[in-house]
């Protein structure tokens, strides 16, 4: 009995951080109350406050899916390569993770400077990111398919990181009341390789040229 309660008990939590991602990516993290989430489950109020004490504690553990999404889309062994298709691949994949957890976003500067953990594992993700592009870089650099130097490649790491973390407030302020959909997802995706093109060349130059027909200027 112990056991099946602490299974039941399980999905219960786990049904609420899914219900609050879907809340908080609707209508917004500051706009989406403990009472919402417990009335979109049709639980109780005091149910959910037993497993979360405060709104704060389900975002951190929304941080924590996040933070582990995007660590194995950064980390997996087929991204370690210089070919620049896969590095598109990885692009779109981050870009997917951004999305299912869009309200962080949306939301950023307001969740970090109320949730101190949030703060630090942004902090972690961000770094993450960095090492990731500039081994991108390196990587296209050392078999000719992109021309920079160190200064440039590290402020290039940066640039692309900044584009990447903000595309979506930048959607958001673009087109305030209308809805973002994947069109808006995979323009960002895009925005970002094309901070790299203006160094790229050989077949990762053509592989952007021929891409950018897809993906025209608005």
């Amino acid at each position: 009995m112990t056991v099946r309660r602490g299974g039941r008990s399980k999905r219960t939590r786990e049904r609420i951080v899914a219900a609050a991602l879907r809340l908080f990516n609707e209508f917004g993290e500051p706009d989406t109350t403990t009472s919402l989430i417990a009335a979109e489950m049709a639980i109780s109020p005091g149910n959910l406050y037993y497993h979360f004490r405060n709104k704060e504690e389900i975002v951190e553990a929304l941080c924590a899916d996040f933070e582990n999404e995007m660590a194995a889309v950064l980390n997996r062994s087929e991204a370690q390569t210089d070919e620049v298709e896969e590095i598109w691949r990885q692009i779109r994949d981050t870009f997917d993770v951004v999305w299912r957890y869009r309200f962080l976003y949306r939301d950023l500067n307001n969740i970090l400077s109320r949730i101190r953990s949030v703060e630090v594992l942004f902090r972690r993700i961000l770094g993450l990111s960095v090492d990731a592009a500039l081994q991108a870089c390196e990587r296209l650099g050392a078999v000719g398919e992109m021309e920079t130097d160190e200064m440039e490649r590290r402020a290039l790491a940066d640039n692309l990181v900044v584009v990447a973390s903000y595309w979506l407030s930048f959607e958001f302020v673009r087109e305030p009341r209308q809805p973002l959909g994947e069109a808006a997802l995979r323009r960002g995706a895009f925005q970002v390789l094309a901070v790299a093109a203006p160094y790229l060349r050989g077949r990762s130059r053509a592989f952007y040229e021929e891409l950018s027909k897809k993906y025209p200027v608005a």
